[in-house]
């Protein structure tokens, strides 16, 4: 019988640990989130003012269309 309640009390400390382990692991994964959300909106205008200028940088190499280059066959 003492055998019984020894492994039954281990069992209910070891998920114990689990479930304040997951729980520590949860706040952490929130926290990170939070992080990557608040970096993401920081980053926002940056980048779209990066991919403007990539844009334009772009249309200006780009040829014009004239129909009159030459072609090759």
């Amino acid at each position: 019988m003492t055998w019984t309640v020894i492994a039954v009390t281990l069992g209910f400390a070891g998920l114990a640990v689990l479930a304040w382990c997951s729980f520590r692991l949860w706040l952490g994964v929130r926290r990170l989130a939070r992080e990557l959300e608040r970096t993401r909106r920081r980053l926002e205008p940056k980048h779209s003012a990066l991919r403007a200028e990539v844009d334009d940088l772009r249309d200006a190499r780009a040829p014009a269309d004239s129909g009159e280059g030459v072609r090759s066959s």
